[in-house]
């Protein structure tokens, strides 16, 4: 059958509809033949779409026709077409195969329009302020249950409440819970209180960081950027493996600065991890060595969970976003001031996190490095194997030398 040209593949030709079962199929109706099929009859793809719908609306029944209508109450409209053919996606016939939908413009809730996350929880470390808040606001306006994971919980209350004022709903889905991740200990009771409260987790974003620190060590003795942007977080996700399932996702917030780091496998020991000198640290290295150990851990914990349905992903949010993780010191406030109006917004950087953390076309993917929500090669370092493996074993063994042999969650090195 010849069709017509089109500027676009997706484009129907005439007397065609598009439809969709409850389920989400996607199927297509010709209304000169009277006939139906399966495959777009263009490019002879399958489609399908989320089995929900949208956020807001509702399936109804006319009373006066007895047809199926659709209704969006936030908008205060209806329609006779399925608000989900507009997210519909194709099957794919690999799992790794997926349109780029969004770049580096597009914003968190861009990325969520029409997403209904009613029923998922999200963990988030560092969510109330920045990037990690925008991540919060944008998954709680779509209904999903969030834990701000923070130090500070004046601020996270501070930062519920002015979700509250956007999306009243807010007051039931977000709470705060205290955690400190300059201490492993805090980090052991942060997940207790989290599994005793819930049995599954959906997301967990490791989002908090620190950048510019002077010189500093932790209660537990190790470097401060270094616990707080890989152990601490490491050690939270090797805690709560039990509540991570099939379909849950791991979302390691990294940076472009791990192409930089000078951490190798030869190199790499408690001791250059954790200098015990000042002599030895310089706060730029101590960060961009942190950032390379997030996109490692993210790559050796995708191939452990691979076989459980559990993707793991690593991702840089943007270039000098506005944000308090330059707050440590004046010059790094002002080079972040001056380049403000050329980078992104915190709700841009906060789409690729929120795209690796929801997308309906990354389900089966998993050991992706994502920048402006584009799959990105990693740096050669981080893309060894070797190097990951040696950096969780040390990780571990580190964790073990501060709460002992038996530390909770490593008695067996379960995960």
């Amino acid at each position: 059958m010849n069709l017509p040209d089109s500027d676009s593949e997706d484009e129907l030709p005439p007397g065609w509809e598009e439809r969709v079962t409850v389920d989400g199929s996607v199927f297509y109706a010709n209304h000169l033949s009277k006939g139906t099929q399966w495959t777009h009859p263009r490019t002879g793809k399958k489609k399908r779409v989320s089995g929900e719908l949208p956020y807001g609306w509702e399936r109804c029944i006319d009373k006066n026709t007895g047809k199926v209508i659709y209704v969006d109450h936030d908008n205060r409209r209806t329609t006779y077409t399925d608000p989900r053919l507009a997210f519909a996606i194709e099957e794919k016939e690999h799992v790794n195969d997926y349109r780029q939908r969004f770049d580096a413009s597009s914003t968190a809730l861009q990325v969520l329009h029409g997403r209904d996350l009613n029923g998922k929880l999200a963990i988030i470390t560092g969510a109330n302020a920045g990037i990690g808040f925008e991540t919060a606001r944008s998954l709680a306006k779509h209904g999903c249950t969030v834990i701000f994971a923070c130090r500070n919980l004046a601020a996270a209350e501070d930062a519920i409440a002015q979700i509250r004022e956007d999306k009243a709903a807010a007051a039931d889905t977000c709470i705060a819970i205290y955690i400190d991740l300059t201490s492993l200990s805090s980090v052991v009771q942060f997940a207790n209180t989290v599994k005793s409260k819930y049995d599954r987790l959906d997301m967990l974003i490791l989002n908090a960081g620190v950048f510019g620190l002077p010189y500093s060590k932790t209660p537990d003795g190790f470097e401060t950027t270094f616990q707080v942007n890989h152990l601490s977080h490491f050690y939270l996700v090797v805690l709560l493996r039990p509540l991570l399932v099939t379909g849950s996702r791991v979302v390691v917030v990294s940076s472009e600065s791990h192409r930089y780091a000078n951490l190798t496998l030869d190199s790499l020991s408690p001791l250059t991890l954790s200098p015990d000198t000042l002599n030895r640290y310089w706060d730029m290295m101590a960060y961009n060595n942190s950032k390379l150990c997030n996109v490692l851990f993210a790559r050796y914990l995708a191939k452990k969970l691979q076989t459980e349905g559990i993707s793991v992903f690593s991702l840089h949010p943007g270039n000098m976003v506005s944000s308090k993780l330059a707050r440590n010191w004046w010059l790094y406030r002002l080079l972040f001031a001056i380049v403000r109006p050329f980078t992104k917004s915190l709700q841009q950087a906060a789409s690729t996190t929120v795209y690796c953390a929801t997308g309906v076309e990354l389900t089966g993917v998993t050991g992706v490095y994502f920048n402006n929500c584009c799959q990105c090669q990693e740096s050669a370092a981080a893309c060894d194997d070797q190097f990951a493996k040696a950096l969780w074993d040390t990780s571990v063994d580190m964790i073990r030398n501060v709460l002992g042999p038996n530390a909770p969650g490593l008695e067996k090195d379960r995960i």
